[in-house]
C-alpha cells in the first residue's frame, strides 16, 4: 500500500457514506455503502439532469440520516462524456466526487458472486466497494478559461487529425486516378 492509497483510506471514516454510481446515457444507478462495505437499502435510479441529481441527494441524505453518517463521497466510472454533468454538479454543490478506473470495475465484478455478468445495479455496488477500498482518483475539472482552453485543444487536435486524413485520401486519389497532376501543378494544397 502506498502513501496515496493510505491518504485516500483516511478520508473514508465510519461517518462516511460512499455512493457508487453507474453512469449511462439517460438513467444512472446509485448504491450506498459504509466504510466497511455494508450496503444501505435499495438502489436509486435517477436522470442525468439537475432534477435527477437532486433526487440522488435526497436519497443519499435519507441514508445519511438513517445511519448516522455526516460525510458523503460520490463516485462513478467515467463513461464517455455522460459523467461530466454529474461531476460538475457535485463540485458546484461542494460534494466530494471521485472516479474509479473502468478496468478495475471490470476485474472486480467477479469478487462477490464469481460471475462476470454486467448490470447497472451490480456495477454501482462494485464502484462503491472500490471507492471504499481507496481505489479511486480525484478528477481534474477545470473551470472558466481553463475549461475553454482544454476544449479548444481537443477540438484543434481533432481537426488536425481530420485534415491529415483528408489530405491522405486526396493524395491517394491523385496517385490512382490522375498521376500526371503533379507534373502539371506543383501542389494541390
Amino acid at each position: 500500500m502506498n502513501y496515496n492509497r493510505n491518504k485516500k483510506l483516511k478520508q473514508i471514516t465510519p461517518e462516511t457514506l460512499v455512493v457508487g454510481i453507474d453512469i449511462a446515457k439517460g438513467k444512472h444507478v446509485a448504491r450506498a455503502v459504509d466504510d466497511r462495505g455494508y450496503e444501505f437499502g435499495r438502489k436509486v435510479v435517477f436522470d442525468n439532469n439537475i432534477s435527477g441529481f437532486e433526487r440522488l441527494m435526497t436519497w443519499a441524505n435519507e441514508k445519511m440520516a438513517d445511519h448516522g453518517k455526516t460525510h458523503i463521497l460520490l463516485g462513478c466510472e467515467p463513461t464517455g462524456h455522460y459523467w461530466f454533468n454529474l461531476a460538475h454538479w457535485a463540485k458546484e454543490n461542494h460534494n466530494a466526487f471521485v472516479v474509479v478506473n473502468p478496468m478495475h470495475v471490470k476485474k472486480a465484478k467477479e469478487f462477490d458472486d464469481n460471475s462476470p455478468s454486467k448490470n447497472d445495479t451490480k456495477d454501482a455496488h462494485v464502484i462503491a466497494q472500490l471507492i471504499k477500498d481507496g481505489r479511486y482518483a480525484v478528477p481534474n475539472l477545470p473551470e472558466g478559461v481553463y475549461a475553454e482552453l482544454r476544449e479548444g485543444m481537443k477540438i484543434r487536435d481533432q481537426l488536425s487529425s481530420d485534415i491529415q486524413m483528408v489530405e491522405g485520401r486526396i493524395d491517394n486519389w491523385l496517385d490512382r486516378y490522375f498521376p500526371e497532376f503533379r507534373t502539371v501543378f506543383k501542389s494541390w494544397r
